[in-house]
């Protein structure tokens, strides 16, 4: 990705710890390369089911459409300063090794949405 180009990301408002991390990545995100959609807003265009949308984490990067540790990636890609660590998660291994632990968090993660609520 070029570092001048957008990224659109879609996030759960409802989500304690979502808000959070959105928060930080916009505070990051100083040049404004991402546009960040709030997938719970009936007003906004999401291109998927918005139960799909809202399970997992997603990004549009170059028109494709990313899910998981790779919408991750995307976005530290977008971001000056966490630049380095989307080029690493290019690293195929990488990749899959941050999947592994983003699908593991997504089984605990109700849990700590109720301990920050």
């Amino acid at each position: 990705m070029n570092r001048s180009q957008s990224l659109v990301v879609w996030y759960d408002s409802g989500c304690p710890l979502c808000t959070r991390e959105i928060a930080l990545m916009q505070r990051l995100d100083r040049a404004g390369r991402i546009d960040f959609v709030d997938a719970t807003d009936p007003e906004m265009a999401c291109p998927l089911d918005r139960k799909l949308i809202l399970a997992r984490f997603h990004a549009l990067e170059n028109g494709t459409l990313l899910s998981g540790a790779a919408a991750f990636a995307a976005m530290w890609r977008a971001i000056p300063l966490l630049w380095p660590l989307g080029q690493l998660a290019r690293i195929r291994m990488v990749e899959r090794l941050l999947e592994s632990a983003y699908v593991r968090f997504l089984k605990v993660r109700p849990r700590l949405q109720k301990w920050l609520r």
